[in-house]
């Protein structure tokens, strides 16, 4: 299998460079190398209008010989055109065409910028009006990819981690564990900025964001100078839903099922040149239970000796969470823009466990030492609650592009972890064991940033910003004993208070740039990164270091239909607060986890090689090529103790998991996206990904292993505005430095019929309606110990959604009046 992966990623690259070959003998036979370019905004907001749609016409012709859409900033740009005399219109629900001729473009000035085109809002009002246009389901952008999820109907009534599933480059298992191109290593950002909600547990934060408030997916494999250096697997930012249309609108969302229950309402207001928002959503994982069963053997130093472990429970689980957010946008001139936003976010879960245990220990003659049975009763939960409040002023000059922005954001977490166990033994021949912990933290970060935007003519843009980043961590824990008369006693050695503080301050340069009479466009930059880190930790000293991050990014159209790109990054990934938090967790006394605070940060070096072709009719494919090498690589690594002291508790037969600077990992894979409308009624959208990863760990074996990841998506139009759509998805298993992981299979079946006019609608859907658990076989090893896990997860569901549009639309001119108080001096 490993060979034919490494057959498979040849064969792609040789495809690259054929692609390659062909761009140098089209660069030097090419004519048509004439462009139109422009800036659409908003003439009563004077905000830009994305996705406005830009159509180029030969003079006096009715069929269109090339066009575009506008990105968020409202730019756009039609190249290969030859020379002559076009026509051009601007196009947009809700505003008035915008028509422009003679638009000339010569053998010598091949490149016209229709500078600042100005739409109006039409003059009247529309009473509950659906406002409805056609977005790709995947746009691939030169630094990006975006996956737009509001028409993903599997997903509804899910969340966050159903809309990543079928986002292209992101493999996500069956405990929300999500990977980008192989990497688990991923910054997670909302609405581009960052939130103290994900440091705490990140699964459970995407577990908490319903899928019917996603706007869309952005997926940054490769990111620019712009961007933090963290997350040797690139970013991901998730993209809310908002509203732009002047009036009054909004939306109600709800699901009912076996497994999940979610619901979330949005209420926007637009009016002259402010507009306010407010939304609220949440979930609940209602209680399901996962059986385990865990076989464990281990050995002594001279391998006379065999202990084994048995152990065999159930666990019931709830989960749940809600967010709930306010923001507010003033256009105070057309030149300066005012922008808020505040949210609150909560999650938590509780859980509980029976576990029947038994513990052997015999000679390798089958000589039986001991045999103690016994049953542990377990309880566990977590809470966590964010406050995250923004606020930004964005500056815009009299140049085309040029722009100043200033963004304050900060985000107060508060976490809880609380767990207890008692392990009794039915034969009488020990006293009853166990512990109860508490351990409160608080997460606070603060981001200051300030970017410049300066054109310095046609075809380059220079971009630079400073930016602070300020977080400070606080944890303490309690640990208290069970005493032989029923009691519990506060334990010493297990209850301390940890501070960690991290500054990190940032300055960029980059460039955007077209070179070769726009053969070639490209982003170039380079960041600067000084972190300084303080924990009052027993024993940790962490000296400051300097970063020092490149990237670029080339991209040649071909034509408007295909590109190709070439990209390199620099990253980091510094440990977040689950990752350095100290907290032994003994909820089970023979599995022990806790983080380390002596972690150094991870450095990447990610490739990427990528084209993309867009069809007439609609389709689309995407090739990926990627490598990635990581140095002083974070993972999880397990070490087996007959006998394990924790200030001065004594344990017996106990693995513990903690996360440790490995060595280093080398990643190199294809990803294929392929979407194609069939015919009118049906569309087929597939993703795969092919990757080979290999761990270098000093003193121990290096350790390559293969795993691939399919998925299919199938899309009905019945009449009657009623769609069907089919999902399946399969991730491989996979080997590790200490195992293997387990592989995932899954699939989903929805339908939805719309009415009033589609204001409204009612949906069903299915997540593995045949199989009642999702089975999960995996295996740990280590010098002395090998084990093998079987979970048996609870996934089938059945639901019901509804969803409903409402508001009206209004397009009416603000009095002058209205910002004479800003124009005036007193």
């Amino acid at each position: 299998m490993i060979k034919g992966a490494k057959h498979i990623v040849r064969y792609f690259f040789c495809f690259i460079c054929l692609i390659i070959s062909a761009i140098s003998v089209k660069g030097q036979g090419g004519t048509n190398k004439g462009r139109i370019s422009g800036k659409v905004t908003d003439t009563l907001t004077n905000s830009p209008v994305d996705f406005a749609t830009i159509t180029v016409y030969k003079a006096g012709a009715s069929s269109p010989v090339n066009g575009a859409s506008t990105d968020q900033k409202g730019n756009f740009t039609v190249d290969k055109l030859p020379a002559g005399e076009y026509t051009v219109t601007v196009d947009f629900i809700g505003y008035q065409l915008k028509t422009i001729g003679h638009v000339t473009i010569g053998s010598q000035a091949s490149a016209v910028s229709l500078g600042n085109i100005l739409l109006s809002p039409l003059q009247n009002k529309l009473g509950n009006v659906t406002v409805s246009t056609k977005t790709p389901i995947v746009e691939n952008k030169i630094d990006k990819l975006v996956y737009n999820a509001a028409n993903d109907l599997t997903a509804q009534g899910g969340v966050a981690l159903d809309v990543l599933k079928k986002v292209p480059m992101v493999s996500v298992d069956v405990d929300g564990n999500v990977e980008l191109q192989g990497d688990a290593n991923i910054r997670f950002l909302i609405n581009g900025k960052p939130s103290s909600i994900f440091g705490a547990s990140l699964v459970d934060a995407l577990q908490s964001i319903p899928a019917s408030q996603i706007k869309s997916i952005e997926v940054i494999t490769s990111p620019g100078a712009k961007y933090d250096a963290a997350g040797t697997g690139g970013i991901i930012n998730i993209v809310l839903k908002d509203s732009k249309v002047r009036g009054i609108n909004g939306s109600v969302n709800l699901s009912a099922g076996t497994r999940l229950e979610n619901g979330s309402f949005n209420l926007n207001a637009r009016k002259g040149n402010v507009s306010v928002g407010a939304f609220f959503s949440g979930n609940e994982q209602l209680n399901t239970t996962t059986k385990n069963t865990t076989n464990r053997q281990s050995f002594n130093t001279i391998m006379d000796t065999i202990s084994q472990l048995y152990q065999q429970g159930s666990n019931p689980f709830v989960r749940s969470g809600y967010q709930s957010g306010l923001n507010f946008n003033w256009s105070i001139t057309k030149k300066d823009e005012l922008t808020a936003t505040a949210g609150f976010n909560h999650f938590g879960n509780h859980g509980t466990g029976l576990t029947n245990q038994s513990q052997e220990s015999l000679l390798t003659t089958g000589d039986v030492l001991s045999d103690i049975s016994s049953i542990r009763n377990s309880s566990s939960s977590f809470s966590a609650n964010s406050i995250d409040w923004s606020i930004g002023y964005k500056k815009t000059f009299k140049k085309e592009g040029q722009e100043l922005e200033v963004l304050y954001n900060a985000s107060y977490g508060k976490n809880t972890f609380n767990a207890a166990q008692v392990s009794s033994y039915p034969d009488g021949n020990y006293p009853a064991s166990g512990l109860q912990s508490f351990n409160p933290g608080n997460d606070h970060e603060t981001d200051i940033s300030i970017d410049y935007t300066q054109p310095v003519k046609e075809g380059f843009t220079i971009e630079t910003g400073v930016k602070a980043v300020l977080e400070n961590l606080y944890n303490s824990v309690t640990t208290d004993t069970l005493f032989n008369d029923g009691s519990y006693k506060n334990d010493a050695g297990q209850t301390y208070a940890f501070n960690y503080k991290r500054n990190v301050y940032a300055a960029y340069l980059s460039t955007s740039y077209s070179l070769f009479h726009d053969f070639i466009d490209g982003k170039a930059g380079l960041r600067y990164e000084r972190t300084n880190t303080t924990a009052d930790f027993s024993g940790t000293s962490i000296p400051g270091y300097n970063t020092f991050a490149p990237s670029f990014v080339i991209q040649h159209k071909f034509d408007e239909s295909q590109s190709i790109k070439f990209a390199y990054s620099y990253r980091i990934e510094r440990p977040d607060y689950g990752d350095l938090n100290p907290f032994l967790n003994i909820s089970d006394p023979h599995n022990i986890s806790t983080g380390n605070p002596l972690l150094k940060p991870e450095i990447g070096h990610n490739f990427e090689l990528g084209y993309n072709k867009t069809f007439k009719k609609g389709g689309n494919i995407y090739f990926a090529g990627f490598y990635r090498y990581n140095t002083d690589d974070i993972q999880s690594f397990t070490t087996y103790y007959p006998t394990f002291t924790a200030d001065g508790t004594e344990y017996t037969d106990v693995s513990v998991s903690q996360r440790y600077n490995i060595g280093s990992q080398t990643g190199i894979g294809v990803n294929i996206f392929g979407s194609v409308p069939v015919n009118s009624q049906l569309n087929l959208r597939s993703n795969m990904q092919l990757g080979e990863r290999t761990n270098s760990t000093p003193g121990l074996a290096t350790v390559t292993g293969f795993a691939y990841r399919l998925n299919l998506n199938a899309a009905w139009q019945f009449p009657n505005n009623l769609l069907a759509e089919v999902f399946g998805n399969y991730n491989s298993s996979q080997k590790n430095i200490q195992g293997t992981r387990p592989a995932f299979v899954s699939y989903n079946l929805a339908a939805r019929k719309q009415f009033w006019h589609k204001n409204a609608s009612i949906g069903i859907t299915m997540a593995n309606p045949f199989n009642k658990y999702v089975n999960q076989h995996s295996t740990v090893f280590g010098s002395n110990f090998n084990q093998a896990n079987l979970r048996q997860i609870p996934f089938r569901s059945f639901g019901i959604t509804v969803s409903y549009k409402f508001g009206k639309l209004e397009f009416k001119k603000p009095k002058e009046e209205n910002n004479d108080f800003l124009n005036s001096a007193p």
